[in-house]
């Protein structure tokens, strides 16, 4: 026999991953929390504050773990975080959990074209001092391992 089951809201049962996380070189446990604040953020504000105790029992991860993946989404454009307090019924005031708000996936594209640019000419930097160092032992005379060390 067949059932029909009622129709599910998307936005309510689902959670999209846009395709270009898979191009910005995250580790297994970066995007299993970068997956997990996406499956707890509100549609409307993109914001979500699960703790790290919360996000390590979810993903397998120990809270230590989840605070490097955080702080790495964080520099990876992906994430901002903001700390908040919360108000005890005595008046006292304490921290509470992170304020996680997910970033436009443009801005982490953008970030991470940015650090590859700065990688490729850091490497170039350092291609064209070996060849500057390499004439200066070719022009002097020196060969071998025991090249110049300028």
């Amino acid at each position: 026999m067949f059932y029909h089951q009622p129709k599910k809201d998307p936005r309510k049962n689902f959670y999209m991953v846009p395709n270009a996380v898979m191009r910005l070189g995250l580790s297994a446990g970066e995007l299993a929390v970068y997956n997990y604040l996406l499956y707890c953020e509100d549609r409307n504000t993109y914001q979500c504050y699960p703790s790290h105790r919360t996000m390590g029992e979810a993903v397998g991860l120990s809270q230590h773990t989840v605070l490097k993946h955080v702080k790495s989404l964080e520099e990876k454009c992906l994430i901002t975080t903001e700390r908040t307090t919360i108000t005890l019924k005595n008046g006292k005031k304490q921290n509470g959990n992170l304020l996680y708000t997910i970033r436009p996936i443009q801005e982490a594209i953008d970030c991470f074209h940015a650090k590859q640019i700065e990688k490729a000419q850091e490497e170039y930097a350092r291609w064209q001092t070996q060849k500057r160092l390499e004439e200066y032992d070719r022009k002097h005379g020196i060969s071998g391992s025991s090249g110049s060390s300028l």
